[in-house]
């Protein structure tokens, strides 16, 4: 892509998100929404101004990045130990059964072959943690009992994405699978979201202190977004989502994740040296919000711009048949999961709803079956219709539900 083509692209893609994000809001509707159908109208769906380009999923991977930091930031892992097993139950019950009534749908429902059952099973065990975020603070619930569960079980069922996507893949490359390399990749991860925020601490201790002593402004926010860019490189290093890297940094740098590893080991000097202060959280997030404020929304901006509603064959039968099934199995997972855990129905409902977007997660397994000749026309049409209902339909639902509570109020 030439520059001036790359930069007219890019403030299309910026004036769009902000001004559809803007009507969205002034009608009452998640701004999300407004990003999501401001993709789909310049995107290949509509008018075709932006196309899908790797330098601009290279800048939206930035936003999701960036977004993750912040809900990492808002994150206390204190409160988030309180749910208990709550998000790994939703996590391992929304993940598992979308796999296993999706597979059973298209192997025994409409007679597809094993492996293409599989990939349709995983790719119905997505949740767009980034999608589900925005929504809930769009409706002022990011803070809220049940969205701290929310956010637990979608951060470990991005974790169980990778692993089952990495499953697949092999299955599908090599004919066979490796439980040793998946249990290795597996191990990674989970040391990986063990061990960063502690690292991270300690680097944050260190910016801290020469930000505080620096002769030139722009040191805290320079440094955090390396922090954030190189944690994330470690993510995909050990077979995490990038993503991970965002958010671990974001647990680390804020308020609520404090240790006091020094003063333990008899140096308190030391340690009061490396714990940041207790300010640098605010200062931190005051800094970032305008990055995360011009990149966040162009993310969403681009998983509009990568459904391709063109590609869809609206005349098949076979399409609507298929897509409709996956559809309800799709919804009935992810909800269904909400009610394994011990809360009252109303939020258990809200948790169910809100692990329901599948957004950009969908679209890698659906793109990486389409590209690897697993999936033909039909079936990649069928769960792109799939992926553009669990992406849009629940911000609506959840801001309804939510409404209903305080109607009842």
């Amino acid at each position: 892509m030439e520059l001036h083509q790359f930069f007219l692209m890019l403030a299309i893609i910026l004036i769009a998100a902000r001004l559809f994000s803007e009507i969205a809001g002034r009608h009452g509707v998640p701004s999300v929404i407004g990003e999501l159908l401001a993709g789909l109208l310049i995107g290949p769906s509509l008018l075709g101004w932006v196309t899908p380009d790797a330098t601009m999923a290279l800048l939206a991977e930035i936003g999701i990045i960036l977004l993750l930091f912040e809900v990492g930031m808002d994150t206390d892992l204190f409160r988030l130990a309180k749910s208990g097993i709550k998000p790994l139950v939703v996590a391992i019950v929304g993940f598992t059964l979308p796999f296993a009534l999706g597979y059973a749908v298209c192997r025994w429902g409409f007679g597809l072959n094993n492996l293409v059952s599989l990939f349709i099973g995983g790719t119905l065990t997505a949740t767009s943690i980034g999608i589900t975020v925005r929504v809930l603070d769009d409706l002022g619930k990011r803070h809220a009992d049940e969205a701290q569960i929310v956010i637990g079980a979608a951060v470990l069922d991005d974790i169980l994405g990778v692993l089952a996507l990495a499953f697949l893949y092999q299955f599908a490359v090599q004919q066979e699978v490796s439980l040793a390399a998946t249990g290795q990749v597996g191990l990674f991860i989970v040391l990986f979201m063990l061990l960063s925020p502690f690292a991270a601490k300690l680097v944050g201790g260190i910016i801290d202190h020469y930000d505080q002593r620096a002769t030139t402004p722009g040191l805290l926010i320079t440094m955090a977004l390396a922090l954030i860019l190189l944690f994330s490189w470690m993510a995909h290093l050990v077979g995490a989502p990038l993503i991970m890297g965002g958010f671990a940094a974001g647990i680390a740098l804020s308020q609520h994740f404090r240790f006091n590893l020094m003063q333990r080991l008899g140096q308190p000097a030391l340690d009061r040296w490396l714990a940041p202060s207790p300010n640098m959280a605010h200062r931190l997030e005051d800094q970032m919000r305008p990055l995360i404020h011009t990149f966040a929304p162009m993310f969403f901006v681009m998983v509009g711009v990568s459904l391709n509603l063109n590609t869809v064959d609206w005349s098949s039968p076979r399409v609507w048949q298929l897509g409709g099934a996956l559809i309800a199995v799709a919804f009935i997972g992810k909800i269904a999961a909400g009610f394994f855990i011990n809360e009252t129905r109303f939020r258990q409902i809200a948790i169910g709803l809100s692990m329901v977007p599948r957004g950009e997660v969908g679209l890698i397994f659906a793109q990486l079956g389409l590209n690897q000749k697993i999936l033909d026309a039909e079936t990649y049409a069928a769960l792109l219709i799939v992926i553009a209902i669990t992406t849009v339909a629940p911000p609506f639902l959840l801001k309804w539900w939510y409404g209903r509570e305080q109607s009842a109020a």
